[in-house]
């Protein structure tokens, strides 16, 4: 089954159409100026919607404050029983775009990783997270990069499906339990979900079947549990391409409107680094004195100085 655009009485394309939607996105993405905030912005974005479906929800804020120094990894320290912590979520997430060859992409990666080491945290707060699911991991990237008999939704659909049987735990062996009144239990060793993992692995998938022409980290897409068909996973997509789409382009303009403000309010000469400040502002806000140092290559009194003469905006910035 292909897809088919939407189409109006008159026989033309209807705006709302998901792919038309995402291939504005995509376009606005080839030739603006601001692609490199859109991409920070959206791969925050994306490691949240896969902190969610892996049963640890955190908002985009949570995600903010720990790159800005302020706060642990999100969950950290509530003393929660998660099934696996964020900093192993954001490090995977990260991690599959480790060999893109896009230079804005990478450009991007490298500056989120000049604030944040991902590996080191990852290491500190989910070493046995990555042991349990790197290996999955690994075996779901590979198989995620295969080519696609067809370039439609349908032939993503399947390859999904054909994914969610790589999760599926290999069956171990019950356990007894003798009770106190000496009655014998035999109990299913208990597993953690790893289709979440399939998620991770959508925005490349999306670019390597060509919707896209670079890897859009927002687009996770699945809901928590997979239909059992292609076809109507192929609705679900569909329905989560339209609005991914929207919102994404909706943040294209709130990026511009905010770099505009900028450009406008900063009295700078052109040797300022005021303006790339504002632009990492944009991407990450609320950073502090000594990742603007290293970030910037400048003094952390210069980068004190240099976070002073930014205008303050009248609201925060949310992503």
């Amino acid at each position: 089954m292909s897809y088919m655009p939407r189409v109006a009485r008159d026989g033309t394309s209807r705006a709302d159409d998901p792919l038309l939607l995402l291939g504005r996105l995509d376009g606005r993405l080839q030739c603006s100026t601001y692609t490199d905030i859109f991409l920070a912005r959206s791969r925050l974005e994306g490691a949240a919607a896969l902190a969610g479906l892996a049963g640890v929800p955190i908002a985009v804020r949570d995600l903010q404050d720990w790159i800005a120094g302020r706060t642990p990894p999100p969950r950290a320290s509530e003393g929660l029983n998660d099934p696996i912590s964020v900093a192993a979520i954001f490090h995977l997430a990260l991690s599959r775009d480790d060999d893109l060859k896009d230079p804005v992409t990478r450009a991007t990666l490298s500056m989120l990783r000049t604030i944040l080491d991902d590996r080191t945290q990852a290491e500190v707060y989910g070493a046995d997270d990555l042991a349990h699911f790197g290996p999955t991991w690994r075996e779901l990237r590979k198989a995620a990069d295969a080519p696609f008999p067809t370039r439609d939704l349908l032939a993503v659909a399947s390859r999904i499906l054909e994914l969610l049987a790589l999760t599926e735990p290999a069956p171990r062996d019950s356990f007894d339990v003798v009770s106190i009144d000496g009655r014998a239990l035999c109990l299913p060793p208990r597993g953690r979900d790893r289709s979440w993992l399939i998620a991770a692995a959508v925005p490349r998938m999306l670019y390597r079947a060509g919707f896209t022409t670079r890897v859009i980290p927002s687009f996770i897409l699945l809901p928590k549990f997979l239909p059992p068909s292609p076809v109507d996973l192929v609705r679900a997509l569909m329905q989560a391409i339209g609005t991914t789409a929207q919102a994404g382009l909706r943040d294209m303009d709130s990026i511009e409107r905010a770099a505009s403000r900028f450009q406008t309010d900063l009295a700078v000469t052109k040797r300022s680094r005021a303006p790339l400040l504002a632009r990492l502002q944009l991407c990450y806000p609320g950073l502090n004195a000594n990742a603007v140092s290293r970030l910037l290559g400048i003094t952390p009194q210069g980068a004190r100085k240099l976070l002073a003469s930014l205008p303050q905006p009248s609201s925060p910035v949310l992503i």
